[in-house]
């Protein structure tokens, strides 16, 4: 099966709102616009609206359903200078107090992907996820090259990883 594992476009940041509820500006549209992703692809994404817009722009027309399984790391919510920082130590394998261990991240989003794969039948599976949840998931398969730090770093909005044969 080929899988896209698409990281969100750029949302409109408010740190008086929850990441979460982050939506989709008309630059982050723009930039989803620009994706290309198979018109033929089934079509999933996370239950944050960022993920299932920049779906939605992608591939416009295309029925995307939504799961949680594809949700970002689950952690507080506070607005810190260092997040980046926090966020690179994350995927290196660090956990914060309050963050969803990496193990689950990997558990829930393996379990999504089997769910979604036995859906998408012949078609390829394109999830609308993020950044910190989609390395941990491609860490835990040992999809990734060297450190999984440097591959999250590396990580445009948006951006697409492909993932099996064509």
């Amino acid at each position: 099966m080929r899988m896209f594992l698409v990281r969100h476009a750029m949302p409109e940041v408010d740190p008086a709102v929850p990441p979460e509820a982050w939506r989709l500006g008309a630059d982050g549209v723009a930039a989803a616009r620009a994706l290309d992703l198979p018109p033929d692809a089934y079509l999933v994404a996370s239950t944050e609206s960022k993920a299932a817009e920049t779906l939605r722009a992608a591939v416009p027309g295309g029925h995307v359903g939504q799961d949680a399984g594809f949700d970002e790391v689950r952690r507080p919510h506070e607005w810190r200078d260092d997040h980046q920082e926090r966020a690179h130590a994350y995927v290196q394998g660090a956990l914060h107090p309050g963050w969803e261990p990496q193990s689950e991240v990997a558990a829930r989003f393996t379990a999504a992907v089997a769910r979604h794969a036995a859906r998408a039948g012949a078609h390829p599976l394109v999830v609308g996820t993020h950044g910190m949840a989609l390395t941990t998931w491609l860490a835990d398969r040992r999809l990734i090259a060297g450190a999984p730090g440097a591959f999250w770093a590396g990580l445009a909005f948006p951006d697409i990883v492909t993932v099996g044969r064509p």
